[in-house]
């Protein structure tokens, strides 16, 4: 279970969650019927810019001795790693919103860049989940899909899913002992409600 557990973790990493996201932005809504190059460039690019470089500045710190522990474990450790995935899914906003994307889809990531920087407040006194914020972001980017009837399909099942494998994950974080049932649940609510709220201005 243990290291069931880990891998859940690791699959669903607050800094893959940006992909995830445009991944289902771009096979399950209107967004479609684009090209697929043009898609998966989208993707690719999100990955980048939300993944590669948070984990290269993480990295870095860690070499430098700036952190102790890569996967950030320690509370007090968090505050500039954050920071730096706060701005990267800022920037990855800005460039979908140049790239004239469908105003809720940038909206995804400044609603997840909200949540990263309340987790960073947050942190300050209290370990909340910032997997658990990842996974409430993107429920609820499902919610607003199918809210705003943006699927090209009936997208319950996915929904289904989703709130399942945020289940998983949010166990596997108080199953590890990363967190308290309380800090998955106020990481989730924190993660679903900023982007739930951002995704709706238009």
């Amino acid at each position: 279970m243990d290291k069931i557990s880990k891998i859940i973790s690791a699959l669903f990493s607050p800094i893959l969650v940006p992909t995830y996201g445009m991944a289902i932005a771009g096979t399950l809504t209107i967004l479609h019927l684009l090209p697929v190059s043009l898609i998966w460039t989208a993707v690719g690019i999100t990955f980048v810019i939300t993944c590669l470089v948070p984990v290269t500045a993480i990295m870095a710190m860690y070499r430098t001795g700036y952190i102790k522990d890569p996967g950030l474990n320690e509370r007090t450790e968090r505050t500039i790693p954050y920071i730096v995935t706060a701005l990267c899914y800022a920037g990855c906003g800005f460039f979908l919103y140049k790239a004239n994307a469908p105003f809720w889809l940038p909206m995804f990531f400044a609603g997840g860049g909200v949540a990263c920087v309340i987790n960073i407040i947050v942190n300050r006194w209290w370990k909340i989940s910032a997997h658990a914020a990842g996974m409430g972001g993107l429920v609820a980017l499902m919610f607003r899909i199918i809210a705003s009837h943006y699927a090209l399909y009936n997208l319950n099942v996915w929904l289904s899913v989703m709130i399942i494998v945020a289940g998983m994950v949010m166990t596997s974080r108080v199953y590890l002992k990363r967190h308290t049932l309380w800090q998955v649940l106020a990481g989730f609510a924190n993660g679903f409600i900023c982007v739930y709220l951002l995704s709706m201005i238009h």
